[in-house]
């Protein structure tokens, strides 16, 4: 372990002071917000990707827990990016049924969540089945 502090560390605590200063009001996130909390979500799960990837060789319990660390942050994302799809527009219109539906992107720059979620999307699927992405966290009891 290095001597230094590590970002990550930085990183979680101005999340917590952005929780405590900016998430007061007892309004519903805004587009904008679930934007950045999905590209949290994102960099969150590709920090896990490689932390999966560096320690699964070396220490192959560790490893696993990591790996199901990782496809349940996964599922946080895809979470957070329905979130934004079902949120009113900057406009205030609500989506409509049908637009959700077909989930397809809404265009500039609404796109942006959906580049990036695709993008991880792609990488999730190349090393995870689709049976682990959708199983219940262990565990976990759903209610």
């Amino acid at each position: 372990m290095h001597d230094e502090p590590s970002l990550i560390r930085f990183a979680t605590a101005s999340l917590a002071f952005h929780s405590d200063t900016e998430l007061t009001s007892d309004k519903p996130l805004t587009r904008e917000e679930l934007d950045a909390l999905h590209e949290h979500a994102v960099a969150l799960y590709l920090l896990l990707d490689h932390a999966t990837a560096r320690t699964r060789p070396h220490v192959p319990t560790q490893g696993n827990e990591l790996h199901n660390a990782r496809i349940r942050m996964w599922q946080v994302s895809e979470h957070l990016h329905a979130a934004y799809h079902a949120a009113p527009r900057a406009d205030g219109r609500m989506p409509t049924r049908e637009a959700c539906a077909t989930r397809l992107p809404e265009g500039a720059p609404d796109l942006t969540i959906c580049q990036r979620h695709l993008k991880a999307s792609a990488r999730i699927r190349y090393f995870t089945t689709p049976a682990d992405l959708h199983a219940p966290a262990p565990g976990m009891i759903r209610r």
